[in-house]
């Protein structure tokens, strides 16, 4: 199985709600799709966000990457040779983590398809259904009270409150929230480098003091800021998480050695794929680090891969915030990983297992 083009699109898909954090507000997903042909007849699916304000990527760089630098490098390629092709596109230029991604879930998906297995039994194996939580947005306290209890009754037992736009504010909205789940749910908080390392401890102790017990705490400071990180970790109770401090393998080391967190984030937008993403967790393993999978505003396609790797890696993934397909006002994909509110779960079909997209727009 050889590789002979690619192709690109764009897919268009409403939220259910605007997603609403520290750093944007989004009302849509609109994402850069990446098919890969071969002349077999098969076909590999990969996708990429536009995220400015986290990888830099904008809907231009991921077209132009794949376009003029990593899909010609491609064409040719033997399937097979995975590691070889995984090299190329790693290879191609510097960073654009976004762009290598979608080509590498397109490759990944191949090669799952070239030898007629589900991606997750290539990577390892593992129970194909896991749980993700849902994202609260951060707005009105009574928006988020009555968004979490909505998630709630639709079988959501894990929260993501997004906080970091006004302290006081976050420890009010936060206290709201957790009187009105009633242990019906556990809270994750991500302020989404909303804070200051010394307002972050201030109000994680007026939850802690309060008796409000949290999950995590997720990325409170600066993306770079690993001094603060390391900060905040050593001043409270609740487990840190870093998110955007943590883009791949070099970074879980400096953490490590700097102990500036408890728990990673894993996405396959920062890690540059999944190559990235197992070498990430495995790394992470070593250190006897917990991860999380995440993602960014991805639909099913590319956050089908990143639940392939969560089956496959569940000994050290033990935390699933995969919720973009269930923000979306419909699934555009047939086929594939099969996304029902909190439960995911996949089919036996080869590689990610999706047969077509709705209403893909050539970009070609």
């Amino acid at each position: 199985m050889k590789i002979t083009h690619f192709s690109l699109g764009q897919i268009r898909v409403p939220l259910k709600t605007p997603f609403k954090t520290a750093l944007r507000t989004v009302e849509m997903i609109e994402d850069i799709i990446v098919t890969l042909h071969t002349d077999t007849g098969h076909v590999g699916y990969g996708e990429a966000p536009a995220t400015a304000v986290i990888t830099g990527d904008t809907h231009g760089s991921i077209i132009e990457a794949i376009r003029h630098f990593i899909g010609p490098r491609l064409i040719g390629q033997e399937v097979a040779d995975l590691n070889h092709a995984v090299r190329l596109i790693q290879t191609a230029l510097e960073r654009n983590t976004s762009a290598k991604a979608a080509v590498e879930i397109a490759l990944y998906d191949l090669w799952g398809q070239r030898y007629g297995a589900p991606l997750y039994q290539m990577l390892g194996g593992g129970e194909p259904v896991i749980s993700t939580d849902i994202t609260i947005s951060v707005d009105h306290i009574d928006k988020m009270v009555a968004d979490s209890l909505s998630a709630i009754e639709r079988g959501f037992s894990s929260l993501k409150i997004k906080v970091g736009k006004d302290i006081g504010l976050d420890v009010e909205r936060v206290k709201a929230i957790y009187a009105a789940v009633e242990d019906r749910a556990l809270l994750r908080l991500d302020a989404n480098q909303g804070w200051s390392a010394k307002q972050a401890v201030h109000a994680m102790h007026a939850l802690e003091d309060a008796g409000i017990r949290l999950e995590l705490l997720e990325q409170p400071v600066k993306a770079r800021d690993l001094k603060g990180l390391k900060y905040v970790t050593e001043r409270i109770h609740t487990p840190v998480m870093a998110d955007e401090s943590v883009f791949g393998p070099q970074e879980v080391l400096d953490l490590v050695r700097m102990r500036a967190a408890d728990i990673i984030n894993i996405k396959l937008m920062k890690t540059g794929g999944l190559s990235g993403a197992i070498l990430t967790a495995d790394l992470a393993a070593l250190y006897g680090v917990d991860c999380m999978i995440g993602c960014m505003l991805e639909s099913s396609i590319s956050v089908a891969a990143a639940v392939h790797l969560a089956v496959a890696k569940s000994d050290i993934i033990t935390k699933v915030d995969l919720d973009g397909p269930s923000l979306c006002q419909f699934d555009p994909v047939e086929g594939g990983v099969m996304f029902n509110e909190s439960e995911i779960s996949i089919t036996d079909a080869p590689g990610l297992g999706i047969r077509s997209i709705r209403g893909l727009q050539s970009l070609d």
